[in-house]
């Protein structure tokens, strides 16, 4: 029985481990009757260290004031972040408080007022604006080294080339002198900077700063993975865009810009190529004095573990999965109830972010992430961007367009923006008016298609889809020139066997398993 309720400890999520300080010693009191005689010593060490570690703390304090790798603000961030995962003041959520939002906290994209008709206006308000992308990812899970942004798209043009593109269009039209930001990683900072040169004759100004570097933790005895000789780049990680408000303000970045004049930040992850600039939001923003804005947009069963906005407590909040009681998991992922998710586009007051930092108020929900590096267990503690919601003040969310969401996580994602259910114009991802249906197809690749190079190699060219329903394609399966994929299609080579879709094939509500099927 012992090692049963060890078991039951040292499998529970991560994100569950949110005690108060007085349950961390009842269940380590616990723990220590639980195995006396047990013959797993090293596990009960282990788990009373996870759940225990306050009397740690100093001891980290040292170990880090003596690295030389990143900087005191880095330093004293890290231990904030620490002293408060250990401090177990996660929030609890009585399920019986949270209420749906109504249309003025989650205010309905159709009835923002329309934008400025006179350039001279537009170009006012877009002169208030600074763009920001989060450009810390590799793309290393679609195969590819390096940012993520640097992934071609279309046209051979990268996610940052539309970027750039896109800004640079705001720019000439209006006038206006739209500055782009990018928060890189440690990941990603070197080779960003190379790639930005290509740009430097552009009409945008380009800004890059570094999002904090943390040390990972061993769990065995909670120090810095970098005490222990792991120096490069194992030993460290990014502690998530949550991070953005501090690393925005410590770059010095912040103030440059309120020097400027500029008002709100539009934040965005680098592969979401929805996320452009929308100057309705932006008037209703700076017409409403809201600090906040998280765009949401409306659930699918493709987005049901998405966090989504709630009213709580008189307050708008981002409620996340993690902190869904078990026995509310289906109803939160129920489309029905919870019909809304976060998109991570996010608009911020400058002023706001500057006020929330320099007080030390924005203590988001940590977000623990165990990882193994080089066979030692460490623990990573991360906080998300959008948790700082319920910090600001008049902050809503706006229920967009899906239009605003076409994330490319995946070589799926690849095919749909590559394919004639959307064209490129000025840098704009544009849906095709041709598909009648409003969502787009349902697409599953097998991992002969998970890196981008295979991907590419097996197509000759991208199939029409625009009047796909679902694809399924598992195997060895090549594509030919002209092909033409309608309603349900499924193709599944035998294993071992090379198929191939022959040039201007039209498939329509098909299960392919050999060329007599085609």
């Amino acid at each position: 029985m012992p090692r049963v309720r060890c078991r039951l400890f040292a499998e529970m999520p991560a994100t569950r481990l949110f005690f108060p300080l007085y349950l961390h010693v009842a269940v380590c009191s616990l723990l220590i009757i639980c195995f006396e005689g047990d013959k797993q010593p090293q596990a009960t060490q282990q788990l009373i260290s996870l759940l225990f570690p306050m009397e740690k703390l100093e001891s980290l304090k040292s170990a880090v004031a003596s690295l030389s790798e990143i900087s005191e603000n880095e330093k004293n961030g890290f231990i904030n972040l620490v002293s408060r995962y250990l401090s177990g003041e996660a929030q609890h959520i009585e399920w019986s408080k949270i209420q749906t939002p109504t249309d003025e906290v989650v205010v309905p994209y159709d009835t923002l007022s329309p934008s400025p008709d006179d350039p001279a206006e537009t170009k006012k308000l877009l002169d208030k604006l600074v763009v920001l992308k989060l450009n810390g990812g590799l793309g290393t899970t679609m195969g590819c080294t390096g940012p993520k942004s640097v992934i071609e798209v279309r046209n051979g043009l990268t996610f940052l080339d539309l970027i750039v593109l896109q800004i640079e269009n705001l720019n000439s039209k209006y006038g206006c002198n739209v500055p782009l930001v990018l928060m890189n990683s440690f990941n990603t900072h070197d080779e960003t900077l190379k790639i930005v040169d290509k740009y430097s004759n552009s009409n945008i100004v380009i800004h890059t700063f570094n999002q904090s570097q943390y040390p990972r933790l061993v769990v065995e005895d909670f120090t810095p993975l970098p005490s222990k000789g792991q120096h490069g780049k194992e030993g460290w990680y990014p502690p998530g865009h949550g991070d953005v408000f501090a690393s925005l303000m410590n770059s010095g970045k912040l103030d440059a810009f309120l020097s400027q004049g500029k008002e709100y930040v539009f934040v965005a992850n680098s592969d979401n190529l929805g996320a452009i600039v929308d100057l309705k939001i932006l008037n209703h923003l700076i017409q409403n004095k809201n600090e906040y804005c998280m765009e949401v947009t409306p659930k699918t069963l493709a987005d049901v573990k998405g966090g989504t906005l709630i009213s709580y407590e008189g307050k708008v909040q981002l409620l996340e999965i993690a902190q869904v009681p078990d026995e509310h998991v289906n109803e939160f992922k129920s489309i029905e109830k919870f019909k809304i998710f976060n998109t991570n586009n996010l608009w911020l007051n400058l002023s706001a972010v500057k006020r929330l930092v320099e007080a030390e108020a924005l203590k988001m929900e940590i977000i623990p992430n165990p990882k193994e590096v080089n066979g030692i267990k460490v623990l990573q503690l991360e906080t998300a961007a959008g948790a700082a919601i319920k910090f600001f003040d008049h902050a809503i969310g706006i229920n967009v367009p899906r239009s605003r969401f076409l994330p490319v996580k995946a070589t799926s994602d690849l095919l749909l923006v590559q394919s004639d259910l959307y064209t490129l114009v000025d840098g704009f991802v544009i849906r095709n008016k041709a598909r009648a249906n409003p969502t787009n197809p349902s697409i599953e690749l097998g991992p002969e298609f998970k890196k981008v190079g295979n991907f590419l190699s097996r197509f000759k060219s991208i199939p029409s889809i625009i009047e796909l329903d679902s694809l399924k394609v598992t195997g060895d399966v090549w594509f030919g020139a002209g092909i033409v994929l309608k309603g349900k299609v499924t193709i599944a080579a035998k294993p071992g066997v090379k198929l191939e879709i022959p040039d201007g094939a039209v498939i329509e509500n098909k299960e392919i398993n050999g060329p007599e099927d085609i």
